[in-house]
């Protein structure tokens, strides 16, 4: 059995750094690594900065029971989301060639052109920028390593939502 579970405050400062960690990875990725993002890692992002913010906002509030339970419900709510749209594009990224959708415009040009349900609609969708395999490590592409980061959230997210009382700190 663990000796030492770390505080609510604590995993929520934990989960907050490890959304910042991965930010971090995809702006060097952009930046540095000059890999521009699709529409759906935009989306991941969003998704990503979301977990952050709740568990950062928990963090400073430091909860009860119950609120720790609600903030850790929404980390999951914004993971899963986020788990959903890597999900998405490594299904893109699977399609045999033939039946990769064809490469569609900027995420810019969409906010500008169309209202923000279609935009989603069409982001959500895909397009053959979203299903090229630009990097991997250790054979897995970034969305796939953007699961592993949005599955460890979820885990956090779930274990304060199910955590018997709420350790001070």
């Amino acid at each position: 059995m663990l000796q030492y579970i770390p505080s609510s405050r604590n995993l929520y400062f934990l989960i907050a750094f490890g959304t910042v960690f991965l930010m971090s990875v995809a702006l060097y990725m952009e930046h540095a690594m000059h890999l521009e993002p699709c529409p759906l890692c935009i989306f991941q992002r969003v998704a990503v900065i979301a977990a952050g913010l709740i568990a950062f906002a928990a963090a400073i509030h430091n909860p009860g029971v119950t609120g720790s339970r609600v903030y850790g419900g929404l980390v999951v709510a914004a993971s899963g989301a986020g788990a959903g749209l890597s999900i998405r594009q490594l299904h893109l990224q699977s399609l045999p060639e033939d039946q990769v959708p064809a490469c569609g415009p900027g995420l810019d040009y969409l906010m500008d052109v169309f209202p923000m349900q279609e935009v989603i609609r069409m982001v959500l969708e895909g397009d053959g920028s979203c299903a090229e395999v630009v990097w991997t490590f250790l054979g897995i592409s970034i969305p796939g390593w953007t699961l592993v980061g949005f599955i460890g959230l979820i885990v956090l997210g779930c274990f304060q939502v199910f955590r018997g009382e709420n350790t001070a700190g």
